[in-house]
């Protein structure tokens, strides 16, 4: 039975108020363990299910049949990551991360501390699904690398890679629980509730995408970590949909809806916290709201994606057209087809991409650069670097579709869903 407990909060004298040095009382949620559990889908819910599963499948099955298949799953991968990272506040846009992405490493790349703090989220969730194939076990130690290697290097890198050991909190005063709009369970229990979390998700007995909702909204309501809390989340959800076997080539972006659904997907989220018994009404009804909104957001990241590898497509045509003749399986062709995937490349990022020579690697942009399909950029003090504006254009109205409640292209900049602690 879900309960809360009551503590008491001691001021902090480091408060700048007396709102923030204060004493309360205060209540920490604690769910029940997903294990003792059982889950009943609502007819039009279970329907919810189905349409996502299948946009999901067929979505992987079909990935290939217009882009790279590779070329798709990264840049979806990387639209996935800047939304997650959105939802936390960091905002970048695409060319910048992009631009960022192509010359880490070089010797005097600028220090964008933004661009380094996604593109970590986007190396974590790498690292991860890298991990997880199909039946493969999702465990404790795995989520707790993805967010050691999730905040290694910022600020926040001595929190990295373990389990709170101290109260934290959502939203309200920095220094107290006194006005927050939730409070987690106390750390004691983190341990116990984030095992539960992962038995779980190594269960077989419901649909992928009803798991991967069930799963997400559990370890978003433990909030197991200092920080990183919603990142870590929402890669488990991929986890989850790939030990599925449902994405298990190319990830839906489903954070770049949730991101436009700010405030709906917080709403569910906190609607799923019943308190009593799980086979309440309110338990059920909670439940189900989120599953449905959760299944939703998952075919409405399948249909844009799609619309995305098409466009994709169409530039490649076009490029080929601009090129000419192409040898089958030479460099140009190689980077042709990866460019969708990454549409700003150096010489040695391109001959690492498509596995070929520096020279090769060289010769091939030089070709391309003649055709206008890249073009030159300045990076750094001395380094160039290539981008393919219109893939960029291209990746650019992906994101602002999918983060627009109509499914238009006009500019909706996500709000954050729930302010987080430090």
């Amino acid at each position: 039975m879900s309960k809360v407990i009551r503590r008491r909060w001691t001021s902090d004298p480091a408060g700048q108020t007396k709102a923030d040095r204060r004493s309360c009382d205060y209540e920490a949620y604690v769910p029940d363990l997903l294990a003792e559990r059982s889950f009943g889908l609502d007819g039009d819910v279970a329907a919810d299910v189905a349409e996502a599963e299948t946009a999901i499948a067929r979505l992987n099955v079909k990935a290939s049949a217009l882009i790279d298949t590779e070329a798709l799953a990264r840049i979806l991968l990387r639209a996935e990551a800047v939304a997650s990272s959105r939802i936390e506040g960091l905002d970048i846009g695409a060319r910048r991360l992009l631009r960022a992405e192509a010359i880490r490493g070089l010797n005097d790349a600028p220090a964008d501390v933004t661009a380094s703090e996604v593109l970590g989220n986007i190396d974590a969730m790498v690292y991860g699904i890298e991990q997880v194939g199909a039946g493969d076990e999702i465990s404790v130690e795995l989520l707790l690398e993805i967010h050691r290697r999730l905040l290694g290097g910022t600020r926040l890198e001595s929190y990295a890679g373990a389990f709170r050991r101290e109260q934290n909190w959502i939203g309200g005063s920095s220094y107290n629980p006194c006005s927050a709009a939730y409070v987690p369970p106390p750390h004691e229990l983190v341990s116990n509730l984030m095992a539960d979390v992962c038995s779980f998700c190594n269960t077989d007995d419901l649909p992928g995408v009803v798991q991967a909702a069930i799963a997400h909204a559990q370890f978003e309501t433990i909030h197991p970590f200092v920080d990183g809390n919603g990142r870590t989340g929402r890669a488990l959800i991929q986890l989850v949909l790939r030990r599925r076997g449902l994405a298990s080539r190319v990830l839906p972006p489903v954070s770049l809806i949730l991101a436009t659904w700010a405030k709906d997907y917080v709403n569910a989220l906190t609607g799923a916290r019943y308190r009593g018994p799980a086979t309440s009404k309110d338990a059920h009804d909670g439940t189900n709201r989120w599953i449905a909104q959760f299944s939703i957001a998952c075919t409405r990241a399948v249909a844009d994606a799609t619309a995305f590898e098409k466009r994709a497509q169409d530039i490649e045509t076009t490029w080929r057209a601009r090129i000419g003749s192409v040898r089958k399986n030479s460099a140009a062709d190689l980077l042709l087809r990866a460019l969708p995937g990454a549409p700003v490349v150096t010489v040695p990022s391109a001959a690492a991409l498509i596995g070929r020579s520096f020279t090769a690697a060289n010769n091939a942009i030089a070709q391309l650069v003649k055709a206008g399909v890249l073009r030159q950029v300045n990076v750094g003090r001395r380094n160039r670097a290539y981008e393919a504006p219109e893939i960029i254009a291209a990746f650019t109205d992906l994101e602002r579709q999918l983060a627009s409640p109509e499914g238009d292209t006009l500019t909706s900049k996500p709000a954050r869903p729930v302010p987080q602690r430090r």
